[in-house]
């Protein structure tokens, strides 16, 4: 008699998928508003099963509130990225609640740099069997993140893929969806000589570059995540995990005290991911201005002072690689870069003037230190 196969024998636990997303369903729920995410029609069944529809449902204009009171002409933004290699640290620690933050600032601080602001979030995940805790875990950590960037998890897709990833393997995307208005998008076309550039702190590594970190860490230095190092006072694991900070609701209270249509004093905004300062800075960059970076100018962080030493990283591969502690920046008005940076100490963000706008070749210079 021939086998007889399911999709159970093929790698696919159905049993196992209606538990994943019966766990996961309080985590999409707390980052809900409400009066703007329309709920399913019919409720999930015992075992999670019976979301209710094939889509998300956003309204946009809850009461009449959204458009008449804060915009006049509504552009929508749209985000998309993923952690990358930084992955293979959570499966080596086997801790998973902390990537999903990584998932949503990757998307949410690109997002923040058009002056918009963040409204819904819908993940990826991919692994080779369904894991109903470790998904779970992941969940947790991207509702954790879209809390603090107070937009709504709305959805997702949970792909099990046993022919592509091996056991241990996982891969994650985002996508956030925003709102700006047309009169107050931040495109960098206001940028001018004179312009300072103010830079906010970094959490660390945040969520690029892992690809020569693992190298230099686990290649090179023949490290492991559990080992001690005393100059970062945590564990390899603990270090090269810390979330990427998200930006979200400093950089929106600065726009809010200095509103772009209004007093220009917001020139310029950038996430500082690949690339680190130099490419990222240059990208919003109009023609015939050059900014010029001060070495020396802000805290760097350990970690990279750590890492460089440990693989012999020229300076210039790890400025062009790594933030080295400058997550985001904002380039503005000379008059007003100093009340900014007082203004983001109150959301307990440290920022500092760590150069300014000349004329020049688009590109980013590097000065002193």
């Amino acid at each position: 008699m021939a086998e007889q196969w399911d999709y159970k024998k093929a790698g696919l636990d159905l049993g196992k998928y209606e538990e994943t997303i019966a766990g996961i369903q309080s985590h999409l729920l707390r980052t809900q508003d409400r009066t703007r995410v329309i709920p399913p029609p019919f409720p999930p069944r015992k075992g999670g099963k019976g979301t209710g529809g094939f889509a998300s449902l956003f309204d946009l204009d809850p009461r009449g509130r959204l458009f008449n009171r804060r915009y006049k002409h509504p552009v929508l933004v749209n985000c998309t990225d993923g952690v990358g290699s930084k992955l293979k640290i959570a499966s080596l620690m086997k801790k998973y609640d902390t990537v999903g933050i990584d998932l949503v600032a990757m998307s949410v601080n690109d997002l923040i740099c058009t002056g918009g602001e963040p409204l819904t979030f819908l993940d990826y995940i991919a692994m080779p069997a369904d894991d109903p805790p470790m998904t779970e875990q992941l969940v947790k950590g991207i509702a954790d993140g879209c809390v603090e960037a107070e937009c709504s998890l709305v959805g997702g897709e949970t792909a099990i893929l046993p022919d592509f990833y091996q056991p241990g393997d996982f891969d994650m995307a985002g996508f956030c969806t925003g709102v700006v208005e047309r009169a107050g998008i931040i495109d960098g076309k206001r940028i001018e000589t004179g312009d300072r550039v103010i830079g906010l702190a970094s959490s660390g590594v945040h969520s690029n570059g892992y690809s020569l970190v693992r190298k230099v860490v686990f290649e090179a230095a023949g490290l492991a995540v559990g080992d001690h190092v005393p100059e970062l006072g945590k564990t390899v694991g603990e270090e090269l995990l810390t979330p990427t900070r998200i930006y979200v609701k400093p950089i929106r209270h600065v726009l809010s005290h200095y509103p772009v249509k209004h007093k220009g004093v917001i020139h310029g905004l950038a996430n500082i991911t690949g690339g680190g300062l130099p490419d990222n800075i240059a990208r919003i960059l109009p023609p015939g201005k050059r900014v010029f970076v001060k070495r020396g100018s802000w805290d760097m962080p350990p970690v990279f002072g750590w890492l460089q030493k440990l693989g012999n990283v020229a300076e210039t591969e790890m400025f062009r690689v790594f933030n080295m502690g400058i997550g985001f920046a904002i380039i503005a008005s000379p008059s007003f870069a100093d009340s900014i940076v007082r203004q983001l100490a109150k959301d307990d963000v440290w920022a500092w003037v760590i150069g300014e706008v000349r004329d020049g070749e688009p590109g980013v210079e590097f000065e002193g230190g």
